[in-house]
């Protein structure tokens, strides 16, 4: 046996268990969920066993769903929500922290670390400070008079129930959108600023034509990571809305927060339609490669 055949058998040693795990637990799942999107499984224990097969049917049942429409919309409202203003705090924190400030690297610490938190935690905690009767939010807005929200709380009104959830993801996940912002920042160089400093231009007309313009790459690629972020939301609206608080559309009850992953959950684990709930996760599926494509696609016209 040669060295190198010998090096090589021990590099597959190596990735053997990651291969495994791979395997198992993520190639396996994703062609057996395309298996079972064309049948129609109502039990649990039937995917271990007799299963009808449906064809398209659960697909051609998905163009006719009204509440798959409304959860699209909702998850379409969400990200309207969560992006800009994402990319605004992110920004915002990343140019207050690009100064030369003291505890400089404290603070990007401390910014930073909601977003190495789980998504499901920081909701419990958000569920707190939105709390009608003891919620931090509810009492400073007593202060001055403002008892609208005593009642039912910022995520039991159909009108907040949303832009509440999105300013919890903001607030957690804006420290990874400083990280980046901070990291382009650093490429860009300072002779632009002196160029423009020589010419007269003050720092918002030096952000405008310098800063904002040079960042337009990492802008971009938080779009559409948070289109895809939203298109995967879940455990921010399991963890405090639970889908609700529920609006009458067209004489029908729907959740305000009802977005495509938390319907998706409900569909498999509580209606136990388990087949359409493949078909479900397969058009998520097929929504974040075609916005990846868009993707890979808009940055390679950004570096041309």
């Amino acid at each position: 046996m040669t060295k190198t055949v010998r090096d090589n058998l021990v590099a597959y040693a190596f990735l053997a268990p990651f291969l495994a795990v791979f395997l198992t637990f993520l190639f396996y799942p994703i062609f057996y969920s395309l298996y079972l999107s064309f049948h129609r499984v109502t039990d649990l224990y039937d995917v271990f066993g007799k299963m009808r097969f449906v064809g398209l049917d659960n697909f051609v049942q998905l163009i006719h769903d009204g509440q798959l429409w409304w959860s699209l919309l909702m998850t379409l409202y969400y990200a309207a929500l969560v992006i800009p203003l994402g990319i605004a705090v992110s920004l915002a924190l990343a140019l207050l922290l690009n100064n030369r400030l003291p505890f400089r690297s404290l603070f990007r610490s401390a910014y930073f670390m909601p977003y190495v938190l789980d998504m499901f935690v920081v909701g419990v905690v958000w569920v707190l400070i939105y709390s009608p009767h003891f919620g931090v939010l509810n009492r400073l807005l007593l202060l001055f008079d403002i008892d609208v929200f005593l009642e039912k709380g910022f995520l039991g009104h159909p009108l907040s129930a949303m832009p509440a959830v999105a300013v919890a993801n903001v607030l957690k996940s804006s420290g990874f959108g400083m990280v980046l912002y901070l990291a382009a920042m650093a490429n860009i160089s300072p002779s632009l600023y002196e160029a423009a400093a020589m010419d007269g231009a003050d720092g918002w007309q030096r952000f405008r034509a310098i800063t904002f313009p040079l960042l337009k790459p990492v802008t971009l690629f938080m779009v559409i990571i948070g289109v895809i972020a939203a298109l995967n939301a879940f455990a921010e609206i399991y963890a405090m809305t639970e889908g609700g608080p529920n609006v009458e559309v067209r004489g029908r009850a729907l959740g305000a927060t009802w977005v495509t992953g938390y319907y998706l959950f409900r569909t498999f684990y509580v209606s136990l339609k388990l087949g359409y709930a493949a078909a479900i996760s397969y058009v998520l599926l097929i929504l974040t490669l075609i916005i990846s494509v868009v993707n890979m696609r808009l940055f390679r016209t950004e570096r041309a």
